[in-house]
């Protein structure tokens, strides 16, 4: 029996990437976007944490009751801000498979993003994933600036050229590379080099979960 697998955007963009990545798996997807939590997150003073992370419930809460088998979140701002959640199926967060990738990487690192608001709570997730895991890392953090507003108003195509100009300007064999970002796997992979990305972890992390969900069923 198919699996159908729930996918909570902050911006449509993403949507392709996970379509993309699973178009030859038996997977029916489901596509939920909301930008709106986290343009309220970085703008209204009023909407303080406790909002946010009541909206996050509420959005899991309705996703989940469309009777699907799995949920997954794709923006780092969301899972920052979820904490508890009520919801009793699996909910898969793509910044947990890259980074296991990242703590396994014994060297110098770079991690690249796009958008500023998403450091601080990726970074702080990070280095609790590395405390809980018992992992040394050392990872230096860069911001291509003057480039998110590119994707959240439409300009794809200028900006993936903005990132894959800037990867160029980098050392790429002496550097160990990520970007942090789903909207930045495109650019990424158009560089041609082994620049590590948040996808590809997070579609062996599914086809897991699939599988053992299938697995279960069948026993």
């Amino acid at each position: 029996m198919k699996k159908t697998l729930a996918c909570l955007h902050a911006h449509h963009s993403n949507i392709a990437y996970i379509e993309n990545a699973l178009s030859s798996y038996d997977v029916e997807l489901m596509h939920f976007v909301d930008p709106a939590l986290m343009h309220q997150v970085t703008t209204n003073r009023a909407f303080t944490v406790e909002d946010a992370k009541h909206k996050v419930n509420e959005q899991l809460e309705w996703i989940a009751n469309c009777r699907v088998d799995a949920i997954l979140i794709t923006c780092t701002n969301y899972i920052a801000i979820l904490q508890e959640h009520m919801v009793s199926i699996p909910i898969m967060k793509i910044d947990e498979p890259y980074f296991e990738c990242i703590c396994n990487i014994q060297r110098p690192q770079v991690m690249l993003f796009t958008n500023p608001a998403t450091v601080k709570g990726t970074l702080a997730r990070l280095h609790q994933y590395a405390h809980d895991h018992q992992k040394n890392i050392d990872v230096e953090v860069k911001v291509i600036e003057n480039t998110f507003d590119l994707i959240m108003e439409g300009h794809k195509s200028q900006y993936d050229e903005a990132i894959y100009e800037y990867i160029n300007t980098m050392n790429k064999e002496e550097m160990i590379i990520s970007v942090a970002q789903l909207s930045m796997v495109n650019a990424s992979k158009k560089v041609g080099v082994g620049i590590i990305n948040p996808l590809d972890s997070l579609i062996d992390a599914i086809v897991s979960e699939l599988y053992l969900m299938k697995k279960e069923l069948n026993t």
